[in-house]
């Protein structure tokens, strides 16, 4: 937030405003750092800066979630906004100079407002004579995106052009390549495809206005600079291609709409563009009402309206669909984080409780559960889904045992035993293959009763930053916060074995006291008065102060003694606490890292070494 936001709520209905925004960073107060995002459910969605040029590789007004192998594609990067007014002058709306190349004659900044509602963006154009709002709505659950344009004040009508700029590609690909070199234009009427060859979906563009029509003018700019993948160090100079511009005649009582979608005609065109966007409204409102937010306030809203981004089905996926389908349940998964990240099962497991709990959305919860319940391999779910794939990775030691935490975050708040138990076998493979050794070197070491983990080459805790085939932090042996994690697996475990009446053959009252005893043994770093990170590492015992060593009392089943709790929050407390969360390393190792910024390897070799963010 801005010191010039304004926040305000009424009943069913949350508004942010930003009036002329400016960055505060940017010498020329431009405002290309500030960014928005709408999603659709699925994992795609649109994405840009407030000014209206584009910076990331990522950024784009439809990145659609497509089925596997594609995965998530930028299928509409832009739209190059020109009004000519009624005495014939012409001007653009946002930052057109980034595509439009030396025909961007006014490069005047007209925007007056920005603002959210219901979480969904709106800019407001202050142009000679008139205003036009631009709002831009995804239906939910669909590849689909329209951008509206209405005449607000003054007198009409005034010409609107949109001319889209098209660079089909992966969105994590490099922004100098493209998944095609060849698009074809095709139109029946008013419908009109763009293709890029047989193993890509078309994109379909509809404008609906007064007088609309598509004046074939194609384009292509060579060189589009993206700022930020230049600042981040990656390739920063790609191309577009554009067939034409649309126009259409702007009225006070007729807005404009452009729907791009990757979807077939009869989806894209079922709900006129005035139906769509008052349908994701009373969607949004339903969450509100949902998750009792009437009464608490602006920004308890805003949490839940931000927490439904992250809640998606995963529409690459449609093996799993059909088979969740097939046994009358839904499959939903969370998105780790916009724009580059997909579902990771340390993420999904740790969010759940926030994103799904606090919310009141507990059948979504229990679906994320059982999606993940079934994707368990040799005792581990899964790391991380690649975008495109069908199935995980697996080479994660930690986001197993959270899974014991969000079943009993879920039991707790829903009382839902049933989806509990229909879980007790799953969560019982797992503590018996972590018992009897897994994947990746994890495994109860029988000396001590400790888990180990570790493998040349990978990172497996959630320090796992690497560089090439360097892995920043291994922490291969046994990990602080591992073990109280599979401390607390083992006793929640333990409990719902009695709870559910089910037999325990695996004698885990007994794996959990030998597991304590040891941890308070072997862990206890004296002479600091803190808990090693790591023991019985390939060298030796690792002293080095972490944030981990928390959890070894914050989870439901605190590992240690509680007469050690109020030292190790102190000690974290003063060396590692800051105004904005916690350092992954003290000040003082010589490996910690004050800074992060930098290329990617500069960045990664920083990211849990110190401090975790920019700065």
């Amino acid at each position: 937030m801005t010191p010039t936001d304004t926040i305000a709520a009424t009943p069913g209905d949350v508004t942010r405003s930003i009036p002329r925004p400016r960055d505060p960073r940017a010498p020329d107060g431009t405002i290309t750092r500030l960014e928005w995002l709408v999603t659709n459910g699925l994992g795609g969605y649109a994405a840009g800066t407030v000014a209206g040029a584009i910076t990331r590789r990522y950024h784009g007004l439809l990145v659609a979630s497509l089925p596997a192998p594609l995965g998530r594609m930028v299928m509409l990067n832009h739209l190059i906004e020109r009004v000519r007014l009624r005495d014939r002058t012409v001007q653009w709306l946002g930052d057109e100079a980034q595509v439009a190349g030396p025909n961007a004659v006014d490069r005047t900044n007209h925007l007056v407002e920005f603002r959210l509602e219901l979480g969904m963006p709106v800019w407001l154009y202050e142009l000679p004579g008139v205003r036009i709002e631009k709002r831009i709505v995804m239906p939910y659950g669909q590849n689909t995106v329209h951008v509206t344009y209405a005449l607000v004040e003054g007198d009409g009508p005034v010409r609107l052009s949109l001319r889209p700029s098209i660079q089909f590609r992966g969105y994590e690909s490099p922004v100098n390549t493209s998944a095609t070199d060849i698009y074809a234009l095709t139109a029946n009427g008013p419908r009109y495809e763009i293709s890029g060859g047989p193993n890509i979906p078309c994109l379909r563009l509809f404008l609906h206005g007064d007088r609309a029509a598509l004046t074939l003018e194609e384009q292509r700019v060579p060189s589009v600079p993206y700022d930020m993948e230049r600042i981040r160090g990656y390739e920063s100079v790609g191309a577009m291609w554009s067939p034409g511009y649309f126009r259409a005649d702007l009225r006070p009582d007729m807005p404009v709409t452009m729907v791009a979608s990757t979807e077939s005609w009869d989806a894209m065109q079922a709900l006129t563009p005035e139906a769509a966007e008052s349908a994701e409204r009373d969607r949004r409102r339903q969450l509100l009402s949902m998750a009792g937010c009437t009464g608490r306030g602006a920004l308890a809203s805003e949490l839940v309206l931000a927490a439904d981004q992250f809640i998606i089905t995963p529409a690459g996926r449609a093996e799993e669909a059909a088979r969740a389908r097939a046994a009358g349940q839904d499959v939903r998964t969370i998105i780790a984080g916009y724009h580059w990240f997909t579902d990771w099962g340390r993420d999904t497991m740790i969010s759940l409780e926030g994103l799904t709990l606090a919310t009141r959305r507990f059948r979504e919860a229990a679906s994320i559960l059982r999606t993940f319940g079934h994707h368990v391999r040799d005792g581990l779910i899964p790391n991380m889904f690649p975008d495109g794939a069908r199935e995980g990775l697996y080479h994660t030691a930690d986001a197993s045992l959270w899974f014991f935490q969000a079943v009993h975050r879920f039991l707790v708040a829903t009382g839902d035993a049933e989806t509990a138990r229909g879980l007790l076998p799953t969560l019982t493979e797992i503590a018996r293959r972590h018992l009897e050794g897994t994947r990746f070197g994890i495994g109860v070491d029988p000396a001590d009763g400790l888990l180990t983990q570790g493998a040349e080459g990978y990172q497996l805790t959630w320090m796992d930053a690497k560089v090439d085939d360097w892995v920043v932090t291994p922490r291969r042996g046994k990990a602080v916060e591992i073990n109280a994690l599979w401390y607390n697996a083992l006793r929640l475990l333990d409990g719902w074995h009695r709870d559910f009446g089910e037999g325990d053959t695996l004698d885990l009252a007994a794996h959990a006291r030998r597991a304590r005893e040891s941890f308070n043994a072997r862990f206890w770093y004296e002479p600091g008065g803190y808990l090693l990170d790591v023991v019985d590492g390939p060298a030796g015992d690792d002293a080095a102060l972490r944030p981990n060593q928390i959890l070894a009392f914050a989870l439901e089943h605190p590992v240690l003694d509680d007469a050690r709790w109020g030292a190790v929050l102190e000690i974290v407390r003063t060396r590692l606490l800051t105004p904005v969360g916690l350092r992954s390393l003290a000040p003082g190792h010589p490996d910690y890292k004050p800074k992060y910024y930098g290329d990617l390897r500069s960045r990664d070799a920083a990211y849990h070494q110190g401090r975790c963010g920019p700065g």
